[in-house]
């Protein structure tokens, strides 16, 4: 019988997005650009999720092209994954600010290993979008332009059935961010996947803009997930 890890490993390992994007947009597949992403996936996977167990689901909006962009890791950069996680990377070295707020949350929650025994942390769209601009490429959010969304928006509902099919629970699930929140409710009113969404805020936003309240942030975290 699967793993839970064996499940997520394959889902990663044939994950790709093969429709077209509005014109600016592109979508960074760190599986297939860097191969020792793939491997740091697997190591990191079967650390912590080589079990039957059924998890909490955390939904964030996707990945960013330093966190898990390169990782393959949700909300874990390179020094993350290597400093609490125990997995060095050696083809990449970043630093993501939204991993700052989940490792130091996971931190006080019990550790690595007691959270990821509980919770599963994805994204509806799990790949990097990037958006052209004239200094260069940036982050983009799935919402962040409506033709983007309508591009996505049938690949995310398929994204998460996948993911719901790994063993989540799925009376409540934790949306991170509220303007996600107000697309994911969207997708569950088509798809009926959730009986319950809990919003919690985005930990960038709580770095960047609440950091003096962070530990109430943190607590608001732990509370949510352990009742």
């Amino acid at each position: 019988m699967e793993s839970f890890a064996d499940k997520v490993i394959e889902f990663n390992t044939n994950l790709k997005f093969s429709g077209s994007l509005p014109e600016g947009f592109e979508v960074l597949n760190p599986y297939h650009d860097n191969p020792e992403t793939m491997v740091v996936m697997e190591e990191f996977y079967q650390k912590y999720y080589n079990d039957h167990n059924r998890r909490k689901f955390i939904i964030g909006i996707n990945p960013s092209r330093h966190g898990a962009g390169v990782t393959g890791v949700p909300f874990t950069d390179t020094k993350r994954l290597e400093s609490v996680c125990g997995i060095k990377m050696q083809s990449a070295r970043t630093h993501e600010i939204s991993s700052v707020f989940i490792y130091d949350m996971l931190a006080e929650y019990g550790g690595a290993e007691e959270f990821y025994h509980d919770v599963y942390i994805n994204s509806p769209f799990p790949l990097a979008i990037v958006r052209k601009t004239k200094t260069g490429w940036l982050n983009a959010n799935y919402y962040d332009d409506k033709k983007l969304f309508e591009a996505v928006k049938d690949f995310m509902i398929e994204s998460l059935r996948k993911h719901i099919s790994l063993d989540l629970d799925t009376s409540e699930v934790f949306v991170l961010g509220k303007k996600n929140a107000e697309f994911i409710s969207v997708l569950n009113k088509e798809a009926h996947l959730f009986d319950r969404m809990t919003v919690l805020e985005h930990p960038r936003y709580i770095q960047q803009y609440k950091s003096k309240e962070k530990q109430l942030y943190i607590d608001k975290y732990i509370l949510a997930l352990k009742k």
